[in-house]
């Protein structure tokens, strides 16, 4: 019986259990390199290490950490909205270039309380994703200021000079340089994808189009 529920958990779950365990994995290995990279710079301007604790708390290891997140949830958020109202003849990624090609196959089931509920808690609902992913981009962009503004001042506090605040920080050029350099890639990649699909397949994928499809169907 414990081997069957095992097995029906896996089978239900597999693809967010394999892209959990990949992200720790990642996680750990910035967290034990990126300590090592910052204690050896510590080391170098006469600073003691620091200990885990006192590296998971660093600006060094919170801003890097967050500024990635940040710029993942705006691609994602950003992606699902665009993709609502713009198209791409030929992507995989696209919705169809004809709304009447469109079918929306709901299954049998109960259906979610906010569309029983209807009126405003549908309407919520209906955007709940979007806002869900840009909730969690100003989250994480908050952090990847708190973070990188803590490790400026650590910087700057090797080189005796005085700590800029917050507001200070925000207005220069480091801090944007850090958000800009991941945005751009991200939407990058998004690009690609969105292009390859047009004339590249993987079989079984539900990012790709049917592998006999022809070039020019849009959508999956």
């Amino acid at each position: 019986m414990n081997r069957r529920r095992k097995a029906s958990l896996w089978k239900a779950n597999g693809l967010s259990i394999v892209l959990l365990s990949i992200f720790l994995s990642c996680l750990v290995g910035q967290f034990v390199a990126g300590r090592a990279a910052w204690n050896d710079e510590l080391s170098r301007k006469g600073e003691p290490a620091l200990t885990p604790t006192e590296y998971f708390e660093s600006g060094h290891f919170v801003g890097a950490t967050f500024e990635n997140w940040e710029s993942e949830f705006l691609q994602m958020g950003m992606y699902v909205l665009l993709t609502v109202w713009l198209r791409q003849r030929g992507s995989a990624e696209s919705r169809p270039m004809n709304p009447a090609d469109e079918e929306q196959e709901i299954r049998e089931g109960p259906k979610p309380w906010p569309v029983r509920a209807g009126g405003i808690w549908r309407t919520l609902y209906s955007h709940s994703l979007s806002s869900a992913l840009f909730f969690l981009f100003a989250l994480s962009f908050g952090f990847h200021a708190l973070g990188s503004v803590a490790h400026q001042n650590a910087e700057r506090r090797m080189e005796g000079l005085p700590a800029v605040t917050l507001s200070e920080h925000l207005r220069g050029a480091e801090f944007w340089f850090e958000s800009l350099q991941n945005w751009q890639s991200e939407f990058l990649a998004v690009l690609a994808l969105v292009l390859l699909s047009i004339v590249l397949r993987q079989d079984r994928s539900p990012q790709s189009k049917p592998v006999d499809a022809p070039h020019s169907q849009t959508g999956t």
